[in-house]
């Protein structure tokens, strides 16, 4: 049910100050949305629509017009898929609370290249990439705070890319579910083998191996549709560091942003 963005996500990373504690505690749980100024916001807010996204749904098919630019909030999780064979998508990469997907890099209105789609289900907030770019043509720190947002996109992108060619397919499901532990918020993760292996670009069967070597293991249990963390650190140590240096960049580019 989409309704104007009235009511907002609870929670969210804490903030520095009094100022940014009261500003965080009427926006979105969207670290972008959150990094905006009072002013900048306020331009924004009566353009922003909150709808409830679910997990399978269709933000954008390739060749799409990006009209709406997608902040996800809380635990809503999107990936982007690419298509390397007709009937074969692979996912490239992922993007929670930290960012948004529709039209960051290119502005919007050009046709979308790959599949956008809801993987963990939760509030999006959006906004038409017109009424952004119309908000960014009068605000030189809006334009400055989605150029370094561009930025840690393409960075992410790029780890993504060498992740692939690098990494072990255990290596990178650990990383997927690490990720979508963070998420969440929670222990539980919403996916099924089938999910998993799409995300993965590779087999079911191939998919299930890995997850049963995870619950021998001790560091997962299985459930209908979902996977349990019991042990995150131990995952941790079966994973790539990706997740680690793609944090560390946002960190360190938002850092004057924070301040």
């Amino acid at each position: 049910m989409e309704r104007t963005c009235r009511r907002f996500c609870k929670g969210g990373e804490e903030q520095v100050g009094s100022e940014r504690e009261n500003r965080g505690a009427s926006r979105p749980h969207s670290r972008l949305l959150r990094l905006l100024s009072t002013d900048d916001f306020t331009a924004l807010q009566p353009n922003l629509e909150e709808i409830e996204g679910r997990s399978g749904q269709v933000l954008y098919h390739p060749g799409d017009h990006v009209e709406n630019v997608y902040f996800p909030c809380g635990q809503a999780l999107v990936s982007f898929a690419v298509a390397v064979e007709e009937d074969r998508d692979v996912q490239a990469i992922m993007v929670g609370n930290e960012g948004a997907v529709g039209g960051i890099v290119s502005r919007g209105f050009l046709p979308a290249y790959s599949r956008v789609t809801v993987r963990l289900g939760g509030p999006l907030v959006r906004l038409s990439v017109r009424k952004l770019a119309e908000a960014q043509h009068q605000s030189p720190s809006l334009r400055q705070l989605f150029a370094r947002y561009a930025d840690c996109f393409v960075a992410q992108i790029f780890q993504s890319t060498a992740c692939n060619a690098a990494h072990s397919v255990e290596q990178r499901a650990a990383k997927w579910i690490i990720s979508a532990v963070e998420h969440s918020g929670g222990s539980e993760v919403r996916v099924t083998h089938e999910q998993l292996a799409d995300f993965l670009g590779i087999g079911r069967t191939y998919t299930s191996r890995i997850i049963q070597q995870f619950r021998t293991s001790g560091l997962i249990e299985t459930g209908r549709g979902t996977l349990i963390v019991r042990q995150i650190a131990a995952l941790h140590q079966r994973s790539c560091k990706c997740n680690f240096w793609v944090k560390k960049h946002f960190e360190e580019v938002f850092t004057a942003t924070d301040e």
